[in-house]
C-alpha cells in the first residue's frame, strides 16, 4: 500500500468511525476500498478518473477471482460489501458520488442545460421548498429526455403542440384525474421556462390540456380516532431502536398533524423541554409555529433520544436506524407499514397526510373556529382549510335540511 492510500485509507476509516458504522462494517469497508486502490493503481487509473463502468468492471473481476479460489460462484449478494466499501471509498475521496452521466449528444447537453438553468431558478429566484423543486425537476427532466428522444432537431425551438399533447397522452394511463392536472401544471411551469430563455418563440404553456376539476370535488382519505389508537397501541409495542423512532412520528402525526416534510425537519434545538413547547417550521408556507409539548409527544421523544436514536452528530431528531446515521428525507414507508402492521385496510392513500386530515377532523369537531385549525395546520389562508370540512361528513347530515317532496 502506497503513503497516500495508506493516508486515504485511515481517512476513510476515521470518516466511517464518525458516522458510527460497527467496526466490522469499518473493516470490511475499508479492506475492500484497500483493495480497489491497488487495482486502480495497478492499472494506472487515478481515483478522479473512476467511472461507474470502471467499477463493475473490478466487480466482475472480483466474481472471476472468488470463483477460481474457491472453485465456485460467490452467492449473488456477495458482490454487496466490495461495492458498498468502493462506494463509501469514493464518496469520501471525490465528494460526489456517482457522478451525473456524461451527456452523449448535443441534445443531451441542452436538455442538462435547461433542467440546471430552471432548477437554480425555482430555487433561487422562486424559493420554492424542496419537495416542490423535486416534483418540477422529476417533470421536467422526463419531457426533456422524453422530447430530445424523439426529435430530430436539437433544442426546443420546433417544440409544437401535437408534441404536447403526445407527451400528456403517454403521462396519462394509469394516473387518476388529479394527477393527471398535476402533470399538466408541471410542464405548463416547464414551458413558461422555455419561453422565458428564449428557447421557444411563443409560451406554449396555455395549449396544455388538463382535465376540468371542480374545488373541493374529491373526499381526502383519514383515519377514524378507532384506527389511530390501533396504530399507536400496534407500534408501541414494538420497543426496539426503529419502534421507539416510528412510535415518536406516529405521535407528532396524530397529535399535531404536521406534514411529513416539518416532521422529518424537527432538530434538537426546536423542543423546550423547560418551556414545554414545540417550534415547527412548515414546510409549505416557511411560517413558524409554536405548539405545546403535550405530554405523549414528550414521552415518545424522550424515550426514542435515550433508548433509540443512535449516537450522532446531525441536529435533526429523527434519523436511520442504521449507519451512516443521517437525518431521515421521507417517513412514508414508515408510516404506511405502521398502517398495515395494525391490520388497517384503506381504499385511499395511507401515507402520512391521512393522520393530518383527521386531525383537522377533531378540531373541526371540537368547533375549533377555522383561522386557528389553519394555524395548527401550518396554512398560509383559511381556504387551505376547506378541504378538510368535507371530511366531517356526519356532522353535516347532522345539520341537513330536509327537500321538501322528498321521500
Amino acid at each position: 500500500m502506497s503513503h497516500e492510500s495508506g493516508t486515504l485509507i485511515a481517512d476513510l476509516k476515521e470518516s466511517l468511525t464518525q458516522q458510527r458504522y460497527n467496526r466490522v462494517a469499518i473493516h470490511n469497508y475499508c479492506r475492500n476500498a484497500d483493495y480497489f486502490l491497488r487495482h486502480l493503481s495497478e492499472r494506472g487509473i487515478v481515483l478522479e478518473a473512476v467511472t461507474p463502468e470502471e467499477v463493475s468492471k473490478y466487480l466482475r473481476l472480483a466474481v472471476r477471482r472468488f470463483r477460481k479460489r474457491h472453485g465456485h460462484p460467490p452467492a449473488p449478494s456477495w458482490t454487496s460489501i466490495p461495492r458498498s466499501g468502493i462506494h463509501a471509498l469514493l464518496r469520501h475521496a471525490l465528494k460526489s458520488w456517482p457522478p451525473e452521466p456524461t451527456a452523449t449528444d448535443a441534445g443531451e447537453r441542452i436538455c442538462r442545460e435547461v433542467c440546471d438553468h430552471y432548477q437554480t431558478w425555482l430555487r433561487e429566484e422562486r424559493g420554492l421548498a424542496e419537495a416542490s423543486i423535486y416534483a418540477l425537476m422529476w417533470e421536467a427532466k422526463h419531457f426533456c429526455s422524453w422530447y430530445t428522444k424523439r426529435s430530430a432537431i436539437v433544442g426546443f425551438t420546433e417544440l409544437s403542440v401535437p408534441e404536447i399533447d403526445a407527451y400528456m397522452d403517454m403521462r396519462a394511463p394509469g394516473l387518476t384525474r388529479r394527477s393527471l392536472k398535476d402533470v399538466a401544471e408541471r410542464l405548463r411551469g416547464l414551458l413558461k421556462h422555455l419561453h422565458r430563455t428564449g428557447h421557444t418563440a411563443t409560451d406554449l404553456s396555455p395549449h396544455v390540456i388538463a382535465p376540468l376539476l371542480y374545488a373541493y370535488e374529491g373526499i381526502p382519505s383519514a383515519l377514524n380516532p378507532d384506527q389511530i389508537a390501533a396504530v399507536l397501541e400496534t407500534t408501541s409495542k414494538d420497543r426496539s431502536p426503529l419502534g421507539l423512532r416510528d412510535y415518536a412520528i406516529l405521535q407528532l402525526l396524530a397529535v399535531y398533524g404536521l406534514r411529513s416534510g416539518e416532521i422529518s425537519r424537527v432538530r434538537l434545538e426546536d423542543v423546550d423541554w423547560r418551556g414545554d413547547v414545540l417550534r415547527i417550521r412548515h414546510s409549505k408556507t416557511g411560517a413558524r409555529s409554536v405548539l405545546p409539548l403535550l405530554e405523549p409527544v414528550g414521552e415518545a421523544l424522550i424515550a426514542y433520544l435515550r433508548h433509540g436514536r443512535p449516537e450522532t452528530d446531525v441536529r435533526e431528531i429523527f434519523v436511520r436506524t442504521r449507519a451512516p446515521y443521517v437525518p431521515m428525507v421521507r417517513i412514508y414507508s414508515e408510516v404506511r407499514r405502521r398502517i398495515e402492521a395494525a391490520g388497517i385496510e384503506l381504499s385511499g392513500k395511507r401515507g402520512p397526510h391521512i393522520f393530518r386530515h383527521a386531525r383537522a377532523v377533531s378540531l373541526l369537531r371540537a368547533e375549533v373556529p377555522r383561522k386557528v385549525i389553519g394555524d395548527v395546520l401550518g396554512h398560509r389562508s383559511t381556504e387551505s382549510t376547506i378541504p378538510y370540512l368535507k371530511l366531517a361528513t356526519e356532522d353535516l347530515r347532522a345539520i341537513a335540511l330536509e327537500i321538501p317532496g322528498a321521500r
